[in-house]
């Protein structure tokens, strides 16, 4: 029933939100001596959101919206050992470890026997090949592919690429918004398995006309794909 099977790599794979929050709660500590940060999240999303035209996503560019947030919160009145601060905050998390979510390894591992499998993430180059590199993970792959951008379009030009009809393609992600959705669109099956943190940019519409599914962790997939037969 199916020729691939694709998976999205941070918050499905391994652990990626978390470190994003943890580092954002650094940040509020620090900018609090300077003004009331009750606002932050807000400000540091906007801030992204305006910058990913410019810088994509990932570490490097949430470092750069970070120092910009503290820029304008601040009136330029932010210190040079502050700006510091917030670069060390951007190297803590490149160098944390990349840990696998439960379930992750076992089902990888058994799932490549029986099927040709992906990775298709976005995000900064270097980064997530890192990641990738550090999970452990990359043999059991056929194809990895990082890109800029998750969209139907995206999707369409890989499927294009491995000469690979959608109704035999299953996508597996987190994100409705960049996972589920654009896949489906294009003809192909989708399973969300939700992680307990999505970043605003995510998020997306819960849309009961769409077909896909949902399982509550990666460990539930291979029995569902049994279903599929």
């Amino acid at each position: 029933m199916l020729d691939l099977i694709a998976f999205d790599a941070d918050d499905t794979l391994w652990h990626n939100e978390t470190i994003y929050s943890l580092t954002q709660n650094k940040l509020k500590q620090l900018l609090s001596k300077y003004r009331n940060t009750d606002t932050l999240e807000d400000d540091l999303y906007a801030t992204e959101r305006r910058n990913l035209h410019y810088f994509g996503y990932g570490i490097k560019s949430f470092t750069l919206s970070m120092i910009e947030t503290a820029i304008e919160l601040t009136d330029g009145q932010i210190q040079g050992r502050d700006i510091e601060q917030i670069i060390n905050f951007a190297r803590e998390m490149l160098e944390t470890p990349t840990q696998l979510l439960e379930h992750v390894e076992e089902t990888i591992a058994a799932l490549s026997k029986t099927h040709k499998l992906m990775i298709i993430t976005k995000g900064d180059l270097f980064d997530q090949e890192t990641k990738i590199a550090q999970s452990g993970l990359a043999d059991y792959f056929t194809h990895i592919e990082i890109v800029s951008e998750k969209t139907a379009g995206t999707y369409q030009i890989l499927l294009d690429k491995y000469n690979l009809n959608p109704s035999r393609f299953l996508m597996v992600g987190n994100s409705l918004r960049s996972d589920v959705l654009p896949a489906v669109e294009i003809g192909g099956r989708a399973v969300h398995i939700p992680y307990h943190i999505t970043w605003q940019h995510e998020t997306a519409a819960n849309e009961s006309q769409a077909d896909y599914f949902e399982l509550e962790h990666i460990g539930l997939l291979p029995g569902f794909i049994e279903t599929l037969r």
